[in-house]
């Protein structure tokens, strides 16, 4: 697809209308600068799915264009869908060292790491890819090492804030450079993108350092084990759970396999500073008095197989949850997976533990990483932008961040509301949004990546929903007569044996579709199979109110 010759283009090839696998795209001429690359979690619907991803086929047809990969942090929706990107189409990556650390993980899994270049970056960094040159600030968010990236380019300055929040007393005494921030504003900003996660939420977000307290407290009034789950990749909040723990004379210990990979990411990068001796092995808890063990794991998502769930259904090897003993959950639940912790809570109640969850502000237990209303006005008011696209958010979230948007003097015709897809072309200052590139969710199931496909997916709803029946006849290639079958397998539609009269009545229609269909020689036999799965499937249907998937199989002697 052709560009108008120094022309700006933005778009996002996911991100926006959804929570997950967030891609930004920048193209000034011929060169081109992707950010981030995540994956989005599939619901129920989408049967034995990993993983979903972006559609890429606009960044491969211009391949020679793409410059980089800037990922603006290090959680799964900005990174997840990197090796699965990198498998497609190779590219230089940029990150600072705790994403960089994050990513790495996930190539050496890959077997990519070899192959791929990686760069490191910091809010003193600049970079320049022909038309375009980026310089970074400082956000603060629920991990560390943030960036937001301002791209100079002929047509103006374009702002990605990446995910923020402004928190005045960070955890680790990384503030975020609101100077920078102005000083970018002051200087002229064209378009911003900024998140939206949290818009449709009035007032701030409380700082992380909130947190600690809570935490502390709960450790002390606790009489027997701690456990407390979180989000792995929140190291200010692994770092107020070891800071607690060591106040309270309790050794920790790691499980689930994402909190001991970011932990030792984040020990070794000195992100996290951990007493010698505080980490101990699980299966040093027995020795221990249970007053002196907080236990610190994944799964406050009530994902089925992390490290929460099996302990709550008491399948977890070495270490069990007693009566009386203490769980935290350190989190609120993603919209969607409100069920899945409701079930891991009631499982936790039947062992006859002690249970704090809820909501951040009932508990104190957790405060969100993205910035509210007023925080989203802020950086509206330092960017000052002539036009803005809000992003990272569901369609509700987008629009309360145009009224925000508006409510701080942006004019309402230069707010963009965008589909994936959907592409903003600013040309001598001028912004229009006219055109579409490919855009969409491409499936990963096990190693495959796309080649699930709707049809697929109909047909995995279909069985899962009504079975099948398998037909097996054998048929003589000189003259066409039945020489065995049929043999009638069900599997999923009804137990054979208790339905041994429905199962005669399909051999026997059968037969009789098969002696009225003409010669089943040649090309007949796809005929003859397409009239037994109609007739089939109009009997079934009138004696069961089922639509099974029927399969006849041929084989000619």
């Amino acid at each position: 697809m052709e560009t108008i010759e120094n022309s700006l283009s933005i778009f996002a090839l996911g991100g926006v209308n959804e929570i997950g696998k967030n891609m930004y795209v920048l193209q000034v001429e011929n060169d081109i600068v992707v950010i981030d690359c995540g994956s989005k979690f599939p619901d129920e619907s989408l049967l034995g799915i990993d993983l979903i991803i972006q559609d890429i086929s606009y960044l491969q047809e211009n391949k020679e264009k793409v410059r980089a990969l800037i990922v603006t942090h290090g959680h799964e929706d900005h990174i997840g869908g990197i090796p699965y990107l990198l498998k497609q189409l190779n590219m230089p990556i940029y990150a600072t060292r705790m994403t960089l650390g994050l990513i790495e993980i996930k190539l050496k899994e890959h077997g990519l790491l070899r192959q791929t270049e990686m760069n490191l970056i910091d809010s003193k960094s600049k970079i320049n890819f022909n038309a375009i040159t980026c310089t970074f600030f400082k956000t603060n968010h629920s991990i560390p090492d943030c960036l937001g990236i301002a791209f100079h380019t002929p047509e103006g300055t374009v702002v990605h804030t990446g995910d923020f929040k402004f928190d005045l007393t960070p955890v680790n005494n990384e503030y975020a450079d609101i100077h920078e921030m102005a000083e970018i504003g002051k200087n002229g900003v064209l378009v911003l993108l900024s998140e939206s996660t949290n818009a449709e939420r009035p007032g701030f977000t409380p700082s992380e350092s909130l947190v600690g307290g809570h935490i502390e407290d709960a450790f002390r009034k606790a009489n027997r084990k701690v456990f407390i789950s979180t989000f792995a990749s929140n190291v200010h909040r692994v770092q107020q759970v070891v800071d607690a723990a060591q106040k309270t004379n309790r050794k920790l210990v790691l499980l689930g396999r994402s909190m001991v990979n970011v932990v030792s990411v984040a020990m070794e990068q000195g992100y996290l500073n951990v007493p010698e001796g505080m980490i101990i092995d699980p299966h040093d808890i027995k020795r221990m008095a249970p007053e002196n063990v907080a236990i610190l794991c994944t799964g406050s998502q009530g994902e089925t197989m992390a490290a929460l769930s099996r302990l709550a259904s008491s399948n977890y090897r070495q270490v069990e949850i007693l009566p009386e003993d203490t769980v935290i959950f350190a989190s609120s639940p993603i919209p969607g997976n409100e069920r899945n912790v409701s079930r891991v809570i009631d499982n936790l109640y039947r062992l006859r533990a002690k249970v704090i969850y809820g909501s951040g502000s009932a508990t104190g237990m957790h405060v969100s990483g993205h910035a509210c209303q007023e925080e989203l006005k802020l950086m509206l008011t330092l960017m000052k932008p002539k036009y803005f696209i809000p992003i990272h958010g569901e369609l509700r979230m987008l629009h309360q961040h145009r009224l925000l948007a508006e409510s701080v003097g942006v004019e309402r015709e230069n707010v963009f509301i965008i589909s994936n897809g959907d592409v903003v072309d600013v040309n001598n200052s001028i912004a229009r949004q006219t055109r579409k590139v490919p855009s969409g969710n491409i499936f990963v199931d096990g190693l495959g990546i796309g080649d699930v496909g709707n049809i697929v997916l109909r047909d995995r709803k279909l069985l899962s929903e009504d079975g099948m029946i398998v037909i097996v006849i054998t048929l003589s290639k000189s003259d066409g007569q039945i020489i065995s079958g049929p043999d009638t397998i069900s599997r999923g539609f009804v137990y054979a044996r208790d339905a041994e009269e429905l199962m005669k009545e399909v051999d026997r229609l059968v037969l009789t579709t098969i002696q009225t269909t003409e010669s089943a020689n040649g090309r007949q036999r796809n005929v003859l199979k397409q009239s037994i799965k109609a007739t089939l499937g109009k009997f079934i249907f009138a004696k069961t109110k089922r639509k099974p998937m029927i399969l006849p199989i041929i084989i000619e002697i």
